[in-house]
């Protein structure tokens, strides 16, 4: 799949976006307090990699949690959304500059959509 710049800038903020929210994740549920993951965190996080790395649809959509092409198998969506679910709440808090951007971006792309 050929990336354009545009495509490589949205694959790095996502990949930031998310690292942000599984380290909160694993810092939180898993006691994690230094810099580095638990396997099952750092395996999904790779996962998380993979899939906006080879992502089909990077061109046209804003983030994973508004896109309709669904790419993470059952287990790893389970995981994800709990993650998210977790981490959203308190992304304010850790990462305001990170969340305020992924809030105007989210909130741009569906008034474009519409």
């Amino acid at each position: 799949m050929e990336c354009t710049m545009d495509s490589k800038r949205k694959q790095t903020e996502e990949k930031h976006l998310i690292s942000k929210m599984i380290h909160l994740y694993c810092c939180n549920k898993h006691a994690q307090k230094h810099k580095s993951l638990c396997d099952e965190c750092r395996n999904l996080l790779n996962y998380a990699y993979d899939r906006i790395d080879n992502c089909p649809v990077i061109k046209t959509k804003s983030f994973c949690s508004s896109c309709a092409h669904n790419c993470y198998n059952n287990e790893r969506r389970i995981q994800i959304k709990r993650v998210m679910r977790f981490s959203g709440k308190r992304m304010l808090f850790h990462n305001p500059i990170v969340t305020i951007k992924h809030l105007i971006k989210t909130l741009e792309y569906k008034i474009k959509k519409r």
